[in-house]
């Protein structure tokens, strides 16, 4: 292995060490979440110290010498008051899951269904001396190419020609990596009645980030939806679930009808591993409203998916009495209550939600 890479592995092992450690930072406060993109997301690492330029302690003369003292940075006088330099890294969220995983002990998922099957997929991301004439790696055989003739002496820099031999070429190479064939739905329902404020979205919106990322980690296709209700439910886009603005009363059997079409319709249970969060604050329209949801828990969404999970957010006008319902109605794997009182709480819920590994 080169130097340079063991100095990039050993970056990313600093990096990685860090997210651990600030974990419950990133996922209460969700810096991270506005910089996604695809599969990457920029993640802010202000406690990483970039290496500087200091004086040495030779005495007289010579480059580096003159006013200051050792220790002192080379440059211009930054000031009274020293300015914050936050350092971006790139992580991948494969590797952002696989974060969360160890530090939550999360075990993975074990998949049900048809699809439950692994198959081999190929990622090139190696070279070699030898392989097909489509996969040359024109940049790599030009350089090997360029360093062979400046060592014997046939390079001309007047006639800079650079004619590569067979030994010079060099070829794209993949990597086997094993990953489940399985897919997944992931149903998100949440209150946006007139209980539900800015603060309860920005919870329920961390809390979906790094349920999305771990739940992406464990299958090879996963499928999104978004339903939202007050009185009545209705699927919405990612930007719309969270940016809704809030109003009228609470009728959660509307949005349990909505996710149950949606399931009956797209995702059959015998081929797709169904997975339902529901956020609210608790209040429901009536003891009636809540008796139905209980049914169309035990007699519908219960059985067709892997695990029903319903988080609680805190507000100052939700009752709360809905976890308290399902708590006593239920006693299932299937299906995972937790209470989130602030942002704090997210990591904690998070762990209550996945630690099955259903």
């Amino acid at each position: 292995m080169r130097r340079v890479d063991q100095d990039v592995n050993r970056f990313r092992r600093i990096v990685k060490g860090q997210i651990r450690k600030n974990l419950r930072k990133f996922v209460s406060h969700g810096e991270m979440l506005t910089r996604k993109g695809g599969k990457v997301v920029a993640v802010p690492l202000p406690e990483i110290t970039l290496p500087r330029f200091t004086f040495g302690d030779r005495g007289g003369g010579g480059v580096g010498q003159g006013e200051g003292q050792p220790g002192d940075e080379v440059g211009q006088d930054p000031g009274e008051d020293e300015g914050e330099h936050p350092l971006e890294v790139d992580v991948s969220m494969e590797e952002l899951a696989q974060i969360l995983g160890e530090a939550l002990e999360l075990p993975h998922i074990e998949p049900r269904g048809q699809q439950n099957v692994e198959t081999d997929t190929h990622r090139y991301r190696s070279i070699r001396r030898t392989g097909p004439r489509s996969l040359r790696h024109f940049k790599r055989t030009y350089k090997r190419a360029l360093i062979r003739q400046i060592i014997s002496g046939d390079y001309d820099a007047d006639d800079p020609l650079v004619t590569p031999r067979r030994e010079d070429e060099r070829f794209r190479s993949f990597d086997i990596t094993r990953v489940p064939e399985s897919s997944a739905a992931i149903l998100y329902m949440m209150d946006v009645s007139g209980s539900m404020g800015a603060e309860q979205k920005e919870i329920v919106r961390n809390a979906a980030f790094w349920l999305d990322a771990w739940i992406q980690s464990q299958y090879r296709n996963v499928a999104t939806r978004y339903i939202v209700h007050d009185a009545s439910a209705r699927e919405v886009d990612r930007h719309s679930f969270f940016h809704l603005k809030e109003s009228g009363g609470t009728k959660i059997s509307s949005a349990y009808r909505l996710a149950n079409d949606i399931i009956d319709k797209d995702y059959p249970p015998d081929q797709w591993n169904v997975y339902c969060f529901q956020f609210s604050d608790g209040d429901n329209w009536s003891g009636g409203d809540t008796a139905l949801c209980l049914r169309l828990l035990e007699e519908e969404l219960l059985p067709k998916s892997n695990q029903f999970a319903y988080g609680q957010v805190k507000s100052a006008y939700g009752s709360g009495q809905f976890k308290h319902d399902l708590d006593q109605k239920f006693d299932s794997e299937d299906l995972v209550t937790c209470e989130i009182q602030d942002r704090d709480a997210i990591l904690d819920c998070l762990r209550e939600f996945l630690r099955r590994g259903r």
